[in-house]
């Protein structure tokens, strides 16, 4: 898909919409021509509708993000573009096929996409008042080159987890994802990658995607627990047909149509999508972090989310299509918001606990006790085995004897029962006298 070409200041090339299976970066749409309400204002800044609409303007009065680091893993942020001189404090690739410092965009396609990001995110103009701006003007930017689909060496789980780690490492108080899976779910390999961010007080600021680029609802990392998801909306705040998805893990909206973008020499593009509506707020949570250097990363994300405006279109609060609302960048720098405890957008943590069947660290061995043992009885000596023809002593005691003894009795008796019975008889043949 791409985007139609418009003249303002500088000659707008064709924006190009990177897609690759179930794997999609946030891209382009097309978009309608810039336009100038006064003729003696920069045309490129009077288009920049979302600085003056969305408070942007208003909170400059008080912070322009001095003091803040925003990572943009992405494509990679060109050389070339004066927006970003003095912007870009360091950078790497993790892609396999960039260049160390991840200003050598990666990607035949969607090369430029990371500068486009980068611009609206903190980019510099080119002058008082002229040229390209991003949300937060002085805040310092990362560039963390990744390649999309074939464009890589490495596999894009372990491109992201390790762009995360090295961001964190490299001093991100922000961190800016403008791209989807198109898949609800996430590698496991991400669980540590984010949760280190969170542990290390990072707001991670990530893309709902965009209907135009075939994502109906929001994939990961939209959907992980925790991060700040960006839906988009056109001019007027009305939720984006072709530049925005749906999904119950938004957390604002932001501008997705209409939008500059630099790119990486130095052109300027007219482009849509989610990809442009979250360094918007990725700024944004850069301004908020510079006006209050105290707060943590969940109170950042709370004061942007409890300040939005309430989108008209919406129907509950959060809203599948708008979450809190409108994002107002005056609002979240100066208003009064009480602190919270626990981050708005849900716990990692939590859910990798609940759903995940992480390995559980083993417990040190218990020192064994000792049992103790009776003595054993004392062993009894055996006897000597004897023939079973022979008697023993209990055969003679309690068997022969007694039998020889009722024997002998037995055959006395018999003997005097006969004597008497033979001298009877005798007796009666005596003759009378």
């Amino acid at each position: 898909m791409t985007a139609r070409r418009r003249r303002i200041g500088r000659r707008l090339p064709a924006v190009v919409a990177a897609a690759a299976v179930a794997l999609t970066l946030v891209a382009a749409a097309p978009a309608s021509a810039l336009a100038s309400d006064t003729a003696d204002e920069d045309p490129i800044r009077a288009a920049e509708y979302w600085l003056a609409d969305y408070g942007i303007e208003k909170a400059w009065e008080t912070t322009r993000g001095a003091g803040t680091t925003i990572a943009i893993i992405d494509t990679g942020i060109g050389k070339g573009p004066v927006e970003f001189d003095g912007a870009v404090a360091g950078g790497t690739d993790v892609s396999g096929v960039g260049a160390s410092d991840g200003r050598t965009p990666v990607g035949a396609v969607d090369a430029d996409h990371g500068s486009w990001v980068a611009s609206l995110a903190a980019g510099r103009g080119t002058g008082p008042g002229t040229g390209m701006i991003g949300v937060a003007p002085e805040a310092e930017l990362l560039s963390v080159s990744v390649g999309f689909g074939s464009s890589a060496t490495r596999s894009f789980a372990d491109q992201i987890a390790d762009a995360i780690r090295w961001s964190v490492d490299n001093g991100a108080d922000v961190i800016n994802m403008s791209l989807t899976t198109n898949l609800p779910d996430w590698p496991e390999s991400w669980d540590d990658a984010f949760l280190y961010a969170f542990d290390h007080d990072v707001v991670v600021v990530v893309a709902a995607g965009n209907r135009g680029s075939g994502t109906t609802r929001v994939g990961a990392p939209a959907t992980i627990p925790g991060v700040l998801t960006v839906a988009g909306v056109d001019p007027q705040g009305k939720a984006s047909v072709n530049a925005s998805t749906q999904g119950i893990t938004i957390g604002v909206a932001a501008p997705s149509e209409d939008l500059i973008g630099v790119s990486a020499d130095g052109r300027l593009v007219q482009w849509d999508g989610t990809s442009g509506a979250a360094p918007i707020v990725a700024g944004i949570a850069a301004l908020v972090r510079s006006a209050h250097p105290d707060l943590d990363a969940d109170d950042v994300i709370n004061r942007i989310v409890k300040t939005a405006r309430p989108a008209a279109a919406a129907t509950e609060r959060p809203d599948p299509l708008y979450g809190y609302g409108l994002v107002d960048a005056a609002a979240a720098v100066s208003a009064t918001v009480p602190s919270v405890s626990a981050n708005p957008m849900g716990s990692l943590e939590e859910w990798v606990r609940l759903y995940r069947r992480a390995q559980s660290v083993p417990l040190p061995p218990e020192p064994e006790q000792v049992a103790e043992v009776p003595p054993l009885p004392s062993a009894e000596m055996p006897e000597r085995a004897a023939s079973p023809l022979l008697p023993d002593r209990n055969t003679l005691l309690y068997g022969t004897l007694p039998l020889t003894m009722v024997t002998a009795t037995a055959i006395l008796v018999a003997l005097g029962v006969t004597a008497a019975v033979r001298r009877i008889r005798l007796a009666s043949r005596a003759p009378s006298r």
